[in-house]
């Protein structure tokens, strides 16, 4: 599957398996294990959470960090074509999102 601009994002929920060092190490989507194959890229954006909520309760937590990472993958075992997955997570969320998919 690959993003086109009809579709520029999926939004679709995954499964992420991590490290004990915190690293994805694999996704499940779609009913499919995906390998992480390379060292992924992790990083921060910030939420304008005053655009979206009225106010914050206190003693929350971190209601701003989105959380990204993005890792190539295969399917589990396999000799198949590598692709990239855009990965999110929202604050406060536990789920994470399928954000992008792009062939390599």
């Amino acid at each position: 599957m690959t993003i086109t601009p009809e579709a520029p994002t999926l939004n679709a929920p995954v499964d992420v398996r991590f490290t004990k060092a915190g690293t994805p190490l694999a996704v499940r989507y779609d009913g499919r294990i995906w390998a992480v194959t390379e060292e992924p890229v992790h990083w921060f954006t910030r939420d304008s959470w005053w655009e979206t909520r009225r106010s914050v309760p206190v003693g929350v937590g971190n209601v701003v960090d989105i959380e990204h990472w993005r890792v190539q993958v295969r399917l589990g075992g396999s000799d198949t074509q590598l692709r990239t997955f855009e990965l999110r997570r929202e604050p406060l969320a536990e789920q994470w999102v399928l954000e992008a998919i792009t062939d390599i």
